[in-house]
């Protein structure tokens, strides 16, 4: 939750608010919890305080009160900007979505966008660009790569020596204001993953089946199911195209879950099944760690499929 998001618009409930998170990061959680109780009585229909107030009962223990206000947080942000939904699902009170809210996707990476870079590739070592970029290499020149979920072009700038055309879509504006500035992208647009080919976005102008490479590094695991994906990825290629992509890897079972972090992770068989069903030959994959998360290393499965000519 960004600072900007964080205030009631009371001076006096900010204040304890401040307080409280200050308690929090002292691991203080039941004290902060009731300094976020007293401010939510100045301030009632502030969504955020209930969201932070949710968190602090949740690491406190407080299971039942954490999910009261969840659910006042969704009750007050229809839109879910905070991912209340996600929130009550890992505590048990609601089923797993298959999609995160578009909103929540949208403004938590407008918020990281300016320290992305850094905090992925110094701080948590992040190597998909370069291992995904490794798997499709060999299959290089490509004449039109679709770069889904682009981010601030990290893969991009790993093939656009091998891309004649290189195009770029995210959810988040901020983001792509970012991958603008690094001058690699023929075309950038802001997408939404979860909808129909026609709302997506992704064809604004812009022709069906029109790219030998379709890629997705790193962008799965904020979309929980991929039955919406695969249709638009093969609304996206050109007979024999490839799909370059990645996921967390969910170890057995044949679907997806979702995680503490708030990310889903996918079932190796799933995307099996997946495949087949759509009509891509799988080509190659690969299992690797793809990230560090609180000192552990986050594992991934990266994939390298074809299109039926």
């Amino acid at each position: 939750m960004s600072a900007s998001q964080f205030s009631s618009g009371d001076v006096i409930a900010d204040r304890r608010a401040d307080y409280a998170r200050m308690l929090g990061e002292s691991d203080e959680f039941a004290a902060a919890a009731e300094l976020m109780e007293q401010a939510l009585e100045i301030t009632p229909q502030w969504a955020a305080g209930w969201f932070r107030l949710g968190e602090y009962r949740e690491k406190a223990g407080l299971t039942e009160p954490a999910i009261s206000a969840y659910r006042q947080t969704l009750a007050l942000d229809p839109e879910d900007v905070f991912a209340a939904t996600l929130k009550l699902a890992l505590l048990g009170a609601a089923d797993v979505p298959e999609q995160p809210p578009s909103r929540y996707v949208e403004s938590l990476f407008d918020d990281y966008a300016d320290r992305f870079d850094t905090a992925l590739v110094e701080k948590l070592d992040y190597s998909v660009p370069g291992k995904l970029a490794a798997l499709v290499r060999p299959h290089a020149p490509f004449a039109s790569v679709v770069d889904l979920g682009c981010g601030t072009g990290l893969f991009g700038a790993e093939i656009r020596d091998v891309a004649t055309r290189l195009e770029g879509f995210d959810i988040s504006a901020n983001m792509l204001a970012r991958a603008e500035r690094k001058q690699i992208y023929d075309h950038l647009g802001q997408s939404d993953l979860t909808l129909p080919a026609d709302q997506s976005g992704l064809f604004e102008g812009l022709q069906n089946h029109r790219a030998d490479l379709v890629s997705a590094a790193d962008v799965l695991m904020y979309l929980g199911s991929l039955e919406t994906v695969f249709p638009l990825v093969t609304e996206l290629l050109a007979p024999a195209g490839l799909f370059a992509f990645s996921v967390e890897d969910a170890g057995g079972g044949n679907g997806f879950v979702l995680r503490e972090s708030m990310r889903y992770a996918h079932a190796e068989d799933y995307i099996f099944g997946l495949l087949q069903t759509y009509g891509y030959d799988l080509i190659e994959s690969e299992k690797t760690v793809i990230r560090m998360d609180g000192g552990n290393a986050i594992h991934g499965i990266l994939f390298l499929s074809r299109k039926a000519g």
